[in-house]
């Protein structure tokens, strides 16, 4: 048995119980969705002096100003994602510590990932092949054009905020698939914008949510 990835204390099954509640208290409702993060070992995505609050329900640092989600906002995402039918091929943008990566690689088939800072990407992919996920593709990349040699995709979800939605990223949704994001500068709302036909676009406001600003360029 690997106890590291198990947990013990701060980091155990029973601490892990706790947060599901909490999830199921905020109306997370998919029990996918909740199998799979009771599953998944988040303080592993965390540096170790902050490992004892992985199974709190709060975002937490990662370094290069970046964060780790929020459960909930995990757990949100993923349900809104997945509620119009099991998912193909899905592309994350803003892979980060590489914990919303796992817990999309257990719920659809393919998960494409673009991250811009590469240290950040590397301790991902150490991660993600220490659990087994060999079902993610990860690319060094500015997230905001997204990875347009692999699309269509059935889902996208986007783990940082712009202003706007790129035109980039409703150009890679397939017709019927599902993007969900966060957008906004001070003031962010989640949206889920589904494509109606090849020119047509539904948009609905979720509700507020606070993540950090989706930037361009690369960080090596």
């Amino acid at each position: 048995m690997d106890f590291e990835l198990e947990g013990i204390g701060m980091t155990s099954r029973r601490t892990r119980e706790r947060l599901i509640s909490r999830l199921r208290e905020k109306g997370i409702q998919d029990e996918r969705v909740l199998d799979v993060i009771l599953r998944t070992p988040r303080h592993l995505f965390l540096d170790e002096a902050l490992a004892h609050r992985a199974y709190e329900d709060t975002a937490l640092p990662i370094g290069y100003n970046q964060t780790i989600s929020q459960p909930y906002i995990v757990a949100r995402m993923t349900e809104v994602l997945l509620a119009a039918g099991p998912l193909q091929r899905v592309l994350e943008v803003g892979t980060g510590s590489g914990y919303q990566t796992a817990i999309l690689a257990q719920l659809v088939e393919q998960v494409f990932s673009v991250e811009r800072i590469r240290p950040l990407q590397e301790k991902a992919r150490k991660r993600l092949q220490r659990l087994k996920l060999y079902n993610v593709m990860l690319r060094h990349t500015d997230g905001g054009m997204g990875w347009p040699d692999k699309g269509e995709f059935d889902g996208i979800l986007v783990t940082a905020a712009p202003e706007e939605i790129p035109s980039e990223l409703l150009a890679q949704l397939a017709v019927g698939g599902r993007l969900v994001i966060p957008v906004g500068g001070q003031h962010q709302n989640l949206r889920l914008v589904t494509r109606k036909e090849q020119d047509l676009y539904e948009t609905q406001i979720l509700e507020g949510v606070k993540f950090v600003p989706l930037l361009g360029g690369t960080v090596r």
